[in-house]
């Protein structure tokens, strides 16, 4: 089973090596590591990390614990999306190869830069009119069955129009109840304008940070910049 384990190291020499000592010993594997940014409690890192058959999520827990300074900010599953895009560069690689779906390709590569599990691509027509234009695999179904129809989202999301990217609260809007239980942990970013956002959900945490946030309003700007340059009457 793999899992996502989001670290806060304590800002000196051999703390991530000390970490990767430590899974090691407890029999787990480092598939990936990324650094998601610097603050002044320390680097906080993601980490796709795979257990032997039979081993509990306890043991990536204690493990990365033992290390004296590190904090566990979360541990969830963590299921691969199948696309193979796993960091900015290789997205923007796909959004230069397809200007012209810049935002189906942005909805659907999208998740596996983030280690989300789905997004969506919103189009806000007029107050209560919300439009769901592009999804990813496995998105959740916001409204309407009509085959061929855009899926019109069911309940308020009254943070549209968006002018910036930003982190979402359950408080900004009456998602649906379920997402609650599993912890979603929302983002969302204009596209080209604010009638148009890109929404990134992620069951389990670990919440946004700041410098994810700004990642992805650069991606959705490179995506509505290479769509209006593939079609100059948008």
């Amino acid at each position: 089973m793999s899992y996502l384990l989001r670290l806060v190291l304590p800002d000196h020499p051999g703390a991530l090596g000390a970490v990767a000592t430590a899974l090691g010993a407890a029999g787990i594997d480092i598939v990936s590591l990324s650094v998601v940014e610097h603050t002044p409690d320390g680097a906080v890192d993601d980490m796709i990390v795979l257990l032997p058959p039979g081993g509990l999520a306890d043991r990536v827990f204690t493990a990365a614990q033992s290390v004296p300074g590190v904090t566990v900010e979360a541990l969830r599953p963590f299921l691969a999306d199948g696309t193979g895009i796993g960091d900015d560069l290789e997205l923007v690689e796909a959004l230069a190869e397809r200007p012209a779906e810049a935002g189906a390709v942005l909805t659907d590569l999208v998740p596996g830069v983030f280690h989300a599990d789905w997004a969506l691509l919103l189009e806000h027509l007029a107050p209560g009119d919300v439009r769901v234009r592009e999804a990813s695999v496995g998105a959740p179904n916001l409204g309407g069955d009509d085959l061929g129809v855009p899926e019109r989202v069911r309940f308020p999301l009254p943070w549209l129009p968006l002018a910036r990217a930003r982190s979402l609260a359950p408080s900004d809007g009456e998602f649906p109840a379920r997402w609650e239980a599993v912890n979603m942990e929302l983002a969302a970013a204009p596209v080209g304008h604010d009638r148009l956002a890109l929404l990134v959900g992620r069951p389990g945490g670990p919440a946004f940070r700041s410098s994810e946030i700004a990642r992805l309003a650069h991606l959705a700007g490179i995506a509505a910049t290479l769509a209006r340059t593939s079609d100059p009457a948008r």
